[in-house]
């Protein structure tokens, strides 16, 4: 009986000589290109598929069968064996120098089911304290040991002790509007899955300041952590909440989520994973703010400290989100130096001049140099920043364009 080992060589054989026999599959060296079949099996390209179902071997190794006469196309098991080191060795790639993190059968950025594991993902978090003085250990649901716990979990809660405050002080609750803000003080994981029918699809922003992860404990650090599960249960306590918020929000709504350096590299690739399933790019951006300074007192021990935190900003669909811009106010910029006097006209007739100029022959001086002098720097750079202010429009600074701009 031929061996496995042999089956295996005729399989390559045989896939190698149909690769070859087609212009597509091949370099101009006549060398196989793995990463253009890799391509083309990723498209379900119809060519390739049906040189395969013509070879008998190559049809019963690549294809499930299904039922009678029908078959389907086993892609990853066909990519795994295109792609190992046993099937043409030295065979010619698309790249020069592929470089990528491979799982010792395929590049994970050919695997869409790529994910972040850990002990009790699957489970829900309750979270680890009533109050903050008032520390338990954690509780972990699991959704299928414990149905019941978890429907009563998620239920919807009876709100209670509802007091209302205006410019007048506090006042009778009489009802409860759209439009009235709510501050609800509880557990978060209850209260969203309370919010959750009323305002599923419905919320534009939501803004998280989480407890944050960390490597050691700190004394601001109020959340109560499973000792033998820290990591594990901050990111199932991260999990839950992160997908009800995902419900919650628009189609055109966002998200954005507060963290130290030490959870910062394990939230994003949570995130991704919730807000980036299926292929989808919801990432907006990762933004640094700044916490200390770094001459303040954290410089008297020697050593790199933190200075920043970060916070995550996801869309819910990028693709329907867009951005007001804001606009800070801000001193004059003195790059803007260019005045156009007569901008009306049409553009080739411009003239162009030196606001410095402008501004001291309009206060009777020769030139900036004169005007500095008489009128003293400071004032006349007040005297700058009023004229560049009031003929905003008319201002311009000039900036190199490469030619591969």
């Amino acid at each position: 009986m031929p061996s496995r080992q042999n089956n295996m060589q005729n399989l390559h054989k045989d896939l190698e000589k149909i690769l070859l026999s087609h212009d597509a599959f091949k370099s101009e060296d006549n060398k196989i290109l793995k990463n253009k079949v890799t391509e083309l099996t990723v498209a379900n390209d119809k060519h390739l598929i049906t040189l395969l179902l013509k070879n008998t071997k190559l049809k019963k190794h690549f294809f499930d069968e299904i039922e009678t006469g029908v078959v389907s196309f086993n892609k990853d098991k066909f990519i795994r064996f295109i792609n190992n080191k046993e099937f043409l060795p030295n065979s010619f790639t698309a790249f020069a120098n592929k470089i990528g993190l491979h799982d010792g059968s395929q590049y994970l950025h050919t695997n869409d089911n790529v994910s972040l594991v850990w002990p009790f993902k699957d489970c829900v978090l309750e979270g680890g304290q009533d109050k903050e003085d008032q520390k338990r250990s954690e509780i972990f649901y699991n959704e299928t040991l414990a149905p019941d716990e978890i429907d009563r979990l998620f239920e919807k809660k009876v709100l209670t002790s509802f007091k209302k405050y205006s410019k007048n002080g506090s006042e009778e609750v009489k009802g409860v509007s759209d439009t009235d803000n709510l501050i609800i003080k509880g557990n978060n994981l209850l209260a969203l899955h309370s919010l959750r029918d009323k305002y599923v699809g419905k919320v534009k922003l939501i803004y998280i300041d989480p407890p944050y992860y960390f490597e050691k404990n700190k004394k601001e650090d109020t959340f109560e952590y499973n000792s033998n599960f820290k990591l594990s249960t901050w990111l199932t306590f991260m999990k839950n909440r992160l997908t009800v918020a995902k419900e919650l929000l628009r189609e055109d709504g966002a998200i954005f989520v507060q963290i130290s350096d030490d959870g910062v590299g394990y939230l994003h690739q949570l995130m991704n994973e919730i807000f980036c399933a299926n292929g989808q790019n919801n990432f907006i951006n990762k933004i640094t703010v700044r916490t200390k300074s770094p001459s303040g007192f954290a410089t008297v021990n020697a050593g790199v400290f933190e200075t920043a935190e970060y916070i995550f900003a996801y869309a819910k669909n990028k693709k329907k989100w867009s951005f007001n811009e804001q606009f800070v106010k801000s001193e004059y910029d003195t790059n803007y130096k260019w005045y156009i006097p007569n901008k009306d006209e049409k553009f080739d007739r411009w003239k162009i001049i030196d606001v410095n100029n402008i501004v001291a022959e309009a206060n009777g001086h020769k030139d900036k140099k004169q005007a500095e002098k008489t009128l003293g720097i400071n004032v006349f750079e007040q005297l700058l920043a009023d004229f560049a202010l009031e003929n905003s429009d008319k201002l311009f600074q000039s900036t190199a364009i490469a030619d591969n701009a």
